[in-house]
Order: structure tokens, then C-alpha cells, then sequence
């Protein structure tokens, strides 16, 4: 926890987006809803300020005067006050409305800090490189599926050519995608091979020499000559399996934004059915 002094914002209908929605893909925003005329409202104030002191630099708290600024209020249908709503990502991630015991706003804080897995991982992208990864084998060591710790030791893994226990902790993280490019990368690094032409000639036969060139070419970074290679297994019957994942892991790797990813995604569909 940082020892810097608090400081608590207002936010208005003006500057609602940039003070708590724009902050809160940062850091955690914790937005007090109160008007002057409301008594729990003057009792939970200190109450919050001194849990907030304690979280300076995890969690931010901000003040919304619900009389002045009537649009946020309507915008989350602030019924009753005080009301307290905590941003995470632009999103409302937790709340609570009415004054409540300082225990009960302690956790409420404590939910939205960094965990002991976070903050290892904040240590580590500021760490010397010596220093990096037992950092973050202790983040993972405290929580097992962390995707940035996750990532950035397999990372460092890959990088070193560990790509078995890479692919390990990848594994942990199916639906991220980070972990997902990263893995798809690894799987295509397994097809490098030094000389493509050696390869491009086996190629000229078909089956699994067109799948090996495809995957060498995805290897290489020859992404875009790769996808001709690998479509045109994906016709084959006996390398389709093959092809169809290769392609997939390509775009992985590529991302969905990527202008080969979207002329080349109609491309296997067509090959497929």
C-alpha cells in the first residue's frame, strides 16, 4: 500500500467520463453518491476516508453531489443515498446503498486492491531482469491462473526456449488472449525450419510436406504466403485437421484486427465446407 496522502476528487455530469470512467481502466474508483441535506451521508464520509487512506494508490475514491449533477445520478439510477458503487474497467463491479459498519466498507476496499498476486506482478515490470522471474513465480505461486504473471513468466520461458513449461502455464489461461497468442506462437514455432527451400520443393508433392511448409513459412513470419500454403491443405483430406489448426493458430498469433486475418478468415471457411 502506498503511505502518499489521500486525495479525494468530485466528479460532476461534466466530468464524470474522464474523473471516474477513464480512471477506472487504470485503478479501482470508488464513487460516493451524496447530497448536503443527508445525514448518513455526513457519517459515512469519514468512515470511507479513513478505509481510503489505506488503499492510497490502489483505489481511488471520488464524490458525486447527486442535488448538482443530476445525469450521473439518473445514469445509475441512484435511488436512495448514500450509495456507493465501485468502477473497474469502465464498469460498475460492486456496490453497496445506506451507511454501513467500517468492517463492512474494509472488505468492500479490500475486494477491489490489488492482491498479494498483483502487486508481485506491478514489482516485477518494474524489477531488473535478474530479478523478474522469481518475482513473478511467486505471483503464480500465490495465484495460479494470474494472467499477467502467467504470461509474462511464460514469456521469459519461451524466450529462453523452455516452450514445454511455457505452454503449461498458458494452459491455465484458456479463454485469455494473450495466453492464446502466445501459445498459438509456440505451437507454430514448432514447425521453424531452416531451409524452406528444401521444403518448398517436398511441398510440390502435396499432403504432408504442404502442411510442414505451411507451418515452417507461419514459423518464419511468412504469414501471408503461410495462409496460401496452409488453405490449400485445408483441402486436402489428409492434412485438413493439420491445416484448419495451423490456420487458426496463425490468426491467434496475427490477432483479430489483422487485415490478413480478415481476407484469409472467408477463405478457410470456403475451404472447409
Amino acid at each position: 500500500m502506498s503511505e502518499t496522502t489521500l486525495h479525494i476528487a468530485n466528479a460532476t455530469d461534466a466530468t464524470f467520463e474522464q474523473v471516474v470512467i477513464a480512471a477506472s481502466r487504470t485503478r479501482p474508483v470508488v464513487v460516493d453518491f451524496w447530497a448536503a441535506w443527508c445525514g448518513p451521508c455526513r457519517q459515512l464520509s469519514p468512515l470511507l476516508e479513513r478505509v481510503a487512506a489505506r488503499h492510497v494508490g490502489e483505489v481511488d475514491v471520488v464524490k458525486v453531489d447527486v442535488d448538482a449533477n443530476p445525469d450521473v445520478a439518473r445514469r445509475y439510477r441512484i435511488q436512495g443515498i448514500p450509495a456507493v458503487k465501485a468502477f473497474r474497467d469502465g464498469q460498475v463491479a460492486a456496490e453497496f446503498t445506506g451507511l454501513q459498519p467500517e468492517a463492512v466498507v474494509g472488505q468492500f476496499f479490500e475486494a477491489l486492491a490489488p492482491s498479494v498476486a498483483d502487486r508481485l506482478a506491478a514489482q516485477a515490470d518494474e524489477a531488473e531482469p535478474d530479478q523478474r522471474e522469481a518475482l513473478l513465480g511467486q505471483a503464480v505461486a500465490e495465484q495460479a491462473d494470474h494472467p499477467a504473471a502467467v504470461v509474462a513468466l511464460a514469456t521469459i520461458l519461451a524466450e529462453r526456449d523452455d516452450s514445454d513449461e511455457a505452454a503449461r502455464l498458458l494452459r491455465r489461461l484458456p479463454a485469455d488472449p494473450a495466453a492464446r497468442r502466445l501459445l498459438a506462437e509456440l505451437h507454430l514455432r514448432e514447425g521453424a525450419a531452416d531451409d524452406i527451400d528444401d521444403l518448398r520443393r517436398q511441398a510440390a508433392t502435396g499432403g504432408q510436406p504442404r502442411l510442414r511448409l505451411g507451418r515452417a513459412l507461419a514459423a518464419n513470419g511468412d504469414s501471408e504466403e503461410a495462409l496460401e500454403v496452409l488453405i490449400t491443405a485445408v483441402r486436402d483430406p489428409d492434412t485438413r485437421e493439420g491445416a484448419r489448426s495451423a490456420v487458426l493458430e496463425l490468426f491467434a498469433v496475427l490477432g483479430d484486427h489483422s487485415e490478413l486475418v480478415r481476407a484469409w478468415r472467408p477463405k478457410l471457411a470456403s475451404a472447409l465446407f
